[in-house]
This record gives C-alpha cells, structure tokens and sequence, in this order.
C-alpha cells in the first residue's frame, strides 16, 4: 500500500543483545522512530497485549500520532462490550468513528472505506 514500515527489532539488528545497555539502545532508537513516524500501525493480539506495543500506543497518542489497531485474536482483551481493548487506547483513535481504525482481518486493510487506506492515499 506503499507505506514505510519501521521495525524496532529489524531496524536495530546490529546492537550486541549480549552487551550491558543494549535494551535501552532499541527502546531509544524506537522512542526516536516514533517522534519520526506518521503514524503506528499496532497489532494488539494477547490478552493483555503485547507490553512493549502498549507503550508504543502510549507514546504514539501522547504525540499525537495517526494509529490504526490490528487485533484478530479471538480472546475478549476487555470489561466492555463495545470496546475490543483497554479504554484508554482508545483515546488515540477518534471518537466517532474508531472502527474505521480498527482492524480484525488483513482482508480489511485495503479496504477503501477504512482509515488507513485514505491515510495511505492523502
């Protein structure tokens, strides 16, 4: 869809995991990545979801980022009916009309009348 997709792990390949200090290096790098981006795709499977993605989505809101949600895990990730996830993710997506960024299958994501395809286009 043509969208640059940066990869914390993949991008920070060449840092020695056996040398002291080599998390804080990816974290930094990812902290970095995220005040770069456009946006943050995030795939929210577990139940909870990935610690170090909610983190990601904490940052990414903060800084007023543009994010899209994907979660086909089948496992109820919440109290709420209407809500798939923590409530609080959902303070970075908006609040009219957050299904269109939400995703539950990989079919939807070139979906014309979802969010991230008229993000990718604008």
């Amino acid at each position: 869809m043509g969208a640059s997709i940066l990869e914390p792990f993949d991008r920070n390949s060449h840092i020695d995991i056996s040398a002291s200090g080599w998390a804080n290096k990816v974290a930094n790098s990812n902290l970095n990545d995220l005040r770069q981006a456009d946006g943050l795709f995030a795939i929210v499977n577990g139940t909870p979801p990935d610690e170090g993605v909610m983190v990601e989505l904490g940052v990414a809101i903060a800084l007023g980022k543009t994010i899209f949600l994907f979660r086909d895990d089948f496992r109820k990730c919440s109290d709420s009916n209407e809500y798939p996830l923590n409530l609080m993710i959902f303070l970075g997506l908006p609040y009219d009309s957050w299904n269109d960024y939400y995703y539950s299958s990989l079919d939807e994501l070139d979906c014309e009348k979802k969010a991230i395809y008229k993000w990718l286009r604008n």
